[in-house]
């Protein structure tokens, strides 16, 4: 059986051999035009004009555009308020504002000094603090709220007040963003992009140029890499290719160095959260009040739908009797931030987990125990915020297990006794969890759909609207049709993402790619099968030879024939025990005139979330998990180094446990670079500084813990998804936050009577501070 066999990444041998292929590495025409973005030079003030007539006349070049060479300008995935080169007003420095279309990339190095862009500045917002102050708001969500949050909190028997910050977070993905658009006959106009939505860059390049959606076609390969990176924001340099080569009937090729791919781009939305929660002498949470704000930056892009994923994720895994959660997002003079692995669940959840690290400090207790005491229950206390019952909870077994094989009690002793010699160094322990909403808060875009061809000679080609960017899909996409023909999975190709063959697709996001188009995928196998059923049932039991003359009777989509299985590259019939070798079935069926073809679609049933009264079910199911981090620190230069993590994660039945370990041990670093080297740091005009890899500090291999244990919990009992299988992708992020509660698990051992404050990420220049601040 192909489900549940860890077999190689499909694209595993040419990415290790270097001859796998990204948009860049597409061969360069004889025409090709490179075509260079010009930035804004402040962060907030008008442009007045745009002076380049003198670059018009260099050799090389063969056109500048500005946003009055766009036929439609604004695009925007909620609000079409973005502009595609800025007009008239600046929104953040490093915005998009000219283009020039050059021989190559070096002509346009030399020529880009000789554009001026004549500005007016005006006072920026560049924090949440001046937006706030500023009443400058990009949206409001409406609040959950449980029971008597006022007067639970007045009669609390203890209570604390505080804000957790939280940073944003370059994706750093390795293919910056890529576009190559060629034009056709007939004003169409083809698009290979590095794109996790290929159904909207599609959208958004043929409204820029003022064409139809049938005329412009959207192809994916593969990304290097996206993280939610290439989710919106690909479409908006995909018009600018498409605009150059609409303009001179050339292919035209956008390709940013990292350097202007990470000044232009957004990142994980910063966040500051105010909170008061009321406890009692046990450590149990009587009532919580949050207040969310998030940095949008300069446009709205996918904002809402993040902040109200934070929103959905500020319980954790821990049931609130009494709550109040709102919030806000602010517009400041920032890069339009946008979706990041996660998509607002980290800040949300890394919220409550700093709350409940408190608490224990406060009451002098271990987290852990707290932690347990809070936890959702099996029976009862298993109703959300937003009213969503949850279902075959794990969460107890979770923490318990992990609790066990992580040594956590002895451990959190001979940390104890380590920290008392006082040797310069500082060790903390630290247990979180995380329970991540499974599908696409907006009910629309909880469907996909797959074309299924299966080949005369046992091969099957597959289509989907999902985007491959080294997480998998693909390759689970392959173990599931492999799985519901009974055929090795070396038979099944996965074709390139086009909008040709699968429209209207939802972005690969929301961890729900394998979900969606994987539960389409089946349903497109099964329409083939139940074709191939009826054939093989009348070839062998009507007495009668068809040979390609006599006509069989149609498919009765009626008859149960589900006793005729797919074994090994056979069809058996299990009543009758008769046999046939599936590719020779495969020739029967195509003489005798049927469909080898499957087109499916698919969406996830029973959604339908409804946010001003907060009744519906918002997400088809949870993934579960919890990490126990321990942490070492320099108490004299605040390095940080991370001693041991262990991992036990809730992933159902698993369709390639390989795959989904390498993406458990992926999210969690990716996670502990967010919370402790990461910074996002800007010159006090708003400009990016740390805009490559000199300056922006990713964690390498020296970074990831000593010892670092994985382990799948064994749960078959999803079965609102397709082959009892859990998504993966995001859920392992929030984890990360482990390493950051264990660092102020370390710091309480030095803070005497303070209570341990730190924002994230927490540097080692964070770390240092606050150990000053003991002194």
């Amino acid at each position: 059986m192909s489900v549940g066999k860890s077999i190689h990444h499909d694209s595993a041998i040419g990415h290790v051999t270097g001859s796998s292929l990204f948009v860049d590495d597409r061969a360069k025409h004889k025409n090709e035009i490179y075509v260079g973005v010009i930035g804004a030079p402040i962060c907030a003030g008008a442009i007045n004009r745009i002076e380049y007539s003198d670059v018009l006349k260099m050799d090389g070049v063969f056109g500048v555009y500005t946003a009055k060479d766009v036929p439609h300008n604004n695009w925007g995935t909620i609000v079409p308020e973005q502009p595609i080169l800025a007009f008239e007003k600046i929104g953040y420095i490093d915005e998009p504002v000219c283009l020039i279309a050059c021989r190559d990339e070096e002509t346009f190095n030399k020529v880009k000094k000789y554009v001026v862009i004549v500005v007016k500045e005006a006072k920026p917002l560049l924090t949440i603090d001046d937006a706030i102050a500023a009443k400058s708001f990009l949206c409001t969500a409406n609040p959950f709220v449980r029971g008597d949050i006022e007067g639970g909190l007045k009669n609390a028997k203890h209570l604390l007040k505080g804000a957790f910050v939280c940073g944003g977070q370059e994706h750093f993905y390795m293919e910056s963003q890529a576009t190559v658009a060629y034009p056709l006959e007939n004003g169409q106009i083809e698009i290979h992009s590095s794109s996790q939505h290929p159904t909207e860059t599609q959208h958004v390049v043929a409204h820029t140029l003022g064409l139809d959606y049938s005329q412009v076609v959207c192809i994916v390969k593969r990304m290097g890499g996206g993280f939610g990176g290439k989710e919106s924001q690909a479409a908006h340099f995909a018009a600018m290719a498409g605009l150059v080569a609409f303009k001179l009937n050339r292919p035209a090729r956008v390709a940013l160095t990292k350097d202007d791919d990470m000044m232009m781009t957004g990142k994980r939305h910063p966040f500051k959260n105010f909170y008061e929660a009321g406890f009692d002498d046990d450590g149990k949470i009587t009532a919580l009040k949050v207040s969310i704000y998030a940095n949008g930056g300069a446009y709205v892009d996918l904002t809402p739908s993040i902040l109200d994923r934070a929103m959905f994720h500020v319980d954790g895994c821990y049931y609130l009797e009494s709550c109040y959660i709102e919030g806000k997002a602010v517009r400041t003079n920032q890069h339009s931030n946008t979706a990041f692995r996660g998509f607002g669940g980290p800040q949300g959840n890394m919220t409550i987990e700093s709350i409940i690290e408190d608490m224990a400090f406060y009451l002098k207790k271990d987290a852990y125990e707290l932690r347990l005491l809070n936890l959702y229950g099996i029976d009862d206390r298993n109703i959300t915020p937003y009213n969503q019952t949850i279902e075959h909870n794990v969460l107890p077994e979770i923490f318990e297990k992990l609790h066990m094989s992580s040594d956590y009690s002895k451990r959190k002793k001979e940390i104890e006794s380590f920290n008392s010699k006082k040797s310069g160094k500082l060790r903390g322990l630290s247990m979180t969890g995380v329970k991540f909403g499974i599908a696409f808060t907006t009910k629309f875009l909880n469907q996909g759909n797959a074309l299924v061809n299966v080949h005369l000679d046992g091969t099957i080609q597959v289509s989907t609207g999902a985007t491959e960017m080294g997480q998998g899909v693909n390759t689970k996409m392959k173990q599931i049709a492999a799985f519901a023909f009974g055929i090795p999975h070396e038979s099944v190709v996965l074709m390139p993402t086009s909008t040709e063959k699968n429209h209207n697709t939802s972005p690969t996001a929301a961890s729900s790619g394998t979900d969606i188009n994987g539960g389409a995928v089946l349903k497109a196998c099964e329409l083939i099968m139940q074709t191939l059923r009826w054939v093989f049932h009348h070839q062998q039991n009507s007495g009668i030879v068809y040979d390609g003359i006599k006509e069989m009777p149609p498919v009765d989509p009626k008859a149960d024939l589900t006793h005729i299985e797919f074994i090994d590259g056979n069809v058996i019939d299990k009543k009758t025990n008769k046999t046939m070798v599936f590719k020779d079935l495969l020739k029967i069926v195509y003489l005798n005139q049927f469909s080898l073809a499957g087109y499916a679609f698919y969406k996830t049933p029973d959604l339908g979330f409804d946010k001003t009264t907060h009744e519906g079910r918002a997400f088809n199911y949870f993934t579960n998990g919890a990490a126990v981090s321990e942490v070492e620190i320099d108490e004299y230069t605040g390095e940080l180094k991370v001693l041991r993590c262990d991992i036990l994660m809730d992933l159902g039945r698993p369709i390639n446990p390989g795959i989904d370990i390498g993406q458990v041990t992926g999210a969690f670093i990716q996670g502990m670079g967010w919370v402790t080297t990461e910074n996002l740091f800007y010159h006090e005009n708003g400009k990016l500084l740390s805009h490559s890899p000199t300056t922006y500090k990713i964690p390498n291999i020296q970074d990831t813990p000593r010892i670092f244990n994985v382990e799948l919990l064994e749960n078959h009992t999803n079965t609102r998804n397709v082959v009892k299988s859990k998504a993966v992708g995001e859920p392992p992020l929030l984890l990360g936050s482990s390493v950051w509660t264990a660092v102020k698990n370390a710091l309480s051992f030095r803070s005497k009577d303070k209570l341990p404050h730190i924002t994230s990420p927490a540097t080692n220049e964070v770390i240092l501070m606050e150990l000053a601040r003991y002194e």
